[in-house]
């Protein structure tokens, strides 16, 4: 999959350095894959929860951090929409989000 960008995980991560290895660790595993259904993402995430909107929230760091990506399986391509605290997370709608 090609992911939209890591330039918003890098920026984070210099803001909150407890999410750098956790996001990375994220963004390794999906960097690599050819998802082409949500049943495919649900084998390398199972805990990956679909909100509407092709959007999923990914728990990133033990449940500490939430990744919001909408998910184009057709293109390959991963749309970052909001990486955040699970306090941030949730305050946002995760189906409209798009902090980036």
């Amino acid at each position: 999959m090609r992911v939209i960008s890591y330039k918003t995980i890098r920026e984070y991560a210099a803001k909150n350095p407890a999410a750098k290895t956790p996001l990375d660790l994220w963004w390794n595993a999906v960097k690599d894959v050819s998802w082409q259904s949500h049943a495919d993402l649900k084998l390398t995430f199972p805990s990956a929860d679909y909100v509407g909107n092709e959007r999923y929230v990914f728990n990133i760091g033990g449940n500490k951090f939430r990744l919001i990506a909408a998910i184009h399986f057709g293109t390959g391509i991963i749309y970052l929409k909001f990486v955040g605290t699970h306090r941030e997370y949730d305050a946002v709608d995760a189906a409209t989000v798009n902090k980036f």
